[in-house]
């Protein structure tokens, strides 16, 4: 029996979108995040964090991976629901302070009810205020570094010198499109579509990934959604502040105000 093709966009059962949904979080920069948080805890757990210092050291690790376990989801959940995903990009800054709200405010629900629990006391609002300051603190600082270990995608790719390998994205086009020049790659949910000579398909990949390996063909990030290649531009549309490029086979490819400084320093303009 053949197996089903998660790759395909045909594949759109619940239990494959639940396998892709987690496959990228494996592979991506959240598992990072869980191993960089999860370090954090162990190492505040062991050095009587979480305000559990009178507790074995095995409860502390239980209790503190937990609560940051939870974090982490919190975080996963709020990045895709409530902040819109270019700004991780072009505002960090923002995104940052509105993740550790997102974040701290119910951690610190979790946290008191937690504290409550350990100490045998009601939840009441001292509790709440004793753990306020910490939880946020907390928090902030793994928003921090998640921000830090996380990949972070290049505005530009650039050509490989001579008798270099090719870029290693090409080797994933599909057998049908071997041998195509790339023009574009756009994003479309958790699919790239792949604009090349030879027509247009998709396939399964995150764009700030795909453009680690785009390195190697001179071409920019001119979209949150797209990526072109620089040989691919026959034409420039600018309208009042805002630009569309033309490539080589028809397609519009817009070109965001978060991208097109680096693209006016680099000499697309």
């Amino acid at each position: 029996m053949r197996e089903p093709d998660t790759n395909s966009p045909s594949s759109s059962g619940p239990w494959v979108r639940v396998f892709r949904q987690l496959r990228n979080i494996c592979a991506g920069d959240w598992a990072r995040v869980v191993l960089a948080a999860s370090v954090v805890a162990g190492v505040m757990a062991i050095s009587g964090g979480f305000g559990a210092k009178a507790e074995p050291v095995i409860f502390r690790l239980a209790y503190g991976e937990s609560l940051t376990l939870v974090g982490v989801g919190l975080g996963y959940c709020g990045s895709r629901l409530l902040i819109p995903r270019p700004w991780f990009e072009t505002k960090p800054i923002i995104s940052a302070a509105l993740m550790t709200l997102v974040v701290g405010l119910p951690m610190t629900l979790v946290a008191a009810a937690a504290a409550a629990w350990t100490q045998g006391r009601p939840l009441r609002s001292p509790i709440l205020v004793d753990v306020f300051p910490t939880t946020l603190a907390t928090t902030g600082g793994i928003i921090m570094l998640a921000f830090l270990v996380q990949a972070r995608a290049p505005v530009e790719t650039h050509q490989s010198a001579q008798g270099a390998a090719p870029a290693r994205f090409l080797a994933r086009l599909p057998a049908r499109l071997s041998g195509a020049a790339l023009w574009a790659v756009q994003a479309e949910d958790h699919y790239l579509r792949l604009h090349t000579s030879k027509g247009e398909d998709l396939i399964l990949m995150r764009l700030a990934d795909a453009l680690v390996e785009l390195e190697g063909i001179e071409g920019a990030r001119t979209h949150r959604s797209w990526w072109v290649a620089r040989v691919a531009v026959k034409d420039i549309e600018r309208v009042e502040g805002r630009a569309t490029l033309t490539l080589a086979g028809g397609q519009k490819a817009p070109v965001s105000r978060a991208y097109l400084k680096s693209l006016k320093e680099a000499g697309w303009f």
